[in-house]
């Protein structure tokens, strides 16, 4: 299986090398330290032909992060799949990473079985989760977050600019972020306060006093 390690620390970079290649199954043909980094070398790969089966991808990166990346690759590269694999596992950044077309979510505690076993998956299309992020997305079903309360920090900044009417792509020049990460997060504001348009959304802004009358 040919992989594609993407993380900006070199050491991470080669322990990972290292342990995909002893075990003999896996190819590492190429490394990026972000987001940038990895399009350009995928877009290099594609012209010969070459590209990886999986990218292994952390999501805190310089210049552009792992959750555009992983949108990006799925979008210009769709035989290619993508795991992510960070130390970060809040339900925001696993939505967003799945909504981006991610084929794993793995937190950097995982064991080295788990790596494979994540790699293994993509390869034949399936989805591998961490075992605490799969009990998050259970949670949401079983359980699900509602009302304003529900909102993280980020998601609440989304609903304020929603109110001024703001479209995603303002958003997303407001907060830094790209235009599918600004969309997913208000997507997440629609679910959590069980809203069906932005203008319901506005309203619940301005009656929680998020912004001015």
């Amino acid at each position: 299986m040919r992989v594609m390690i993407v993380d900006d620390h070199a050491v991470v970079r080669r322990g990972i090398r290292a342990y995909l290649e002893a075990l003999g199954e896996f190819q590492v043909v190429a490394e990026a330290t972000d987001g940038r980094q990895a399009l350009d070398r995928l877009r290099e790969m594609s012209t010969h032909g070459r590209l990886p089966d999986v990218v292994l991808i952390d999501l805190l990166m310089p210049g552009m992060d792992g959750a555009e990346a992983t949108a990006r690759i799925t979008r210009d590269h769709p035989d290619v799949k993508v795991v992510v694999l960070t130390g970060f596992g809040e339900m925001e950044r696993v939505h967003t990473a799945l909504a981006g077309g991610a084929s794993g979510y793995l937190l950097k505690d995982a064991e080295p079985d788990e790596v494979v076993a994540a790699l293994r998956a993509a390869a034949r299309g399936d989805v591998f989760l961490h075992p605490s992020v799969a009990r998050g997305l259970t949670q949401e079903v079983v359980s699900p977050s509602t009302g304003l309360g529900a909102l993280t920090g980020r998601e609440r900044d989304v609903l304020a600019l929603v109110a001024r009417g703001h479209s995603n792509q303002q958003i997303a020049d407001e907060l830094v972020i790209s235009e599918r990460t600004a969309r997913t997060h208000v997507s997440n504001v629609l679910r959590k306060l069980q809203l069906t348009s932005r203008t319901q959304a506005a309203l619940v802004a301005v009656r929680q006093g998020l912004v001015p009358r």
